[in-house]
């Protein structure tokens, strides 16, 4: 399956500019989940021309299989640039699948104060949902049996890959 990023992107642009203009904020704070939301979240700063700097989240210790899966080797700290209470929050994501994901973001994300509202932005939704979870924005909705994967390789170039995991 061929993916062009680029149009992915182009369309995630002008979907969330459409989102932008239905809050009362035009000039929300973008957070990206690391890594592959990071590099979707600074595209969309970019191509935006948004003010406020770019938020960074990494979800390690907020995972529900943090216990089964163990520590994640490579742990950045996160970092939100302001107090986020009363922002709109654009959460970024690069792949949304089980949303177990998303749900340890938005618990982070609540760690740094309550938002005026979060909205979800996501590169690609692959279905197969666990979790009562959804984008607001999509650039493409992939439907894939459970033994492939999609991976964003970058940041630069961005490349999409579907993966079929070995049994």
């Amino acid at each position: 399956m061929n993916i062009n990023v680029d149009e992915l992107l182009s369309s995630l642009t002008q979907q969330t500019q459409s989102l932008l203009l239905s809050l009362d904020d035009p000039q929300p704070l973008i957070v990206g989940i690391r890594t592959g939301g990071i590099w979707v979240a600074e595209h969309l700063h970019q191509a935006l021309a948004l003010s406020k700097p770019i938020g960074v989240l990494d979800i390690s210790f907020y995972r529900d299989d943090f216990s089964r899966l163990g520590l994640n080797p490579e742990v950045k700290p996160s970092s939100i640039p302001l107090d986020i209470t009363n922002e709109h929050v654009i959460l970024v994501d690069d792949v949304l699948h089980t949303g177990r994901t998303i749900r340890a973001a938005m618990n982070e994300l609540f760690d740094y104060g309550r938002p005026a509202s979060v909205h979800l932005v996501v590169l690609v939704d692959r279905g197969g949902r666990e979790l009562p979870i959804d984008a607001k924005v999509t650039g493409k909705r992939i439907d894939l049996p459970p033994q492939q994967h999609v991976k964003l390789t970058g940041p630069t170039p961005l490349k999409l890959e579907i993966i079929t995991a070995k049994t």
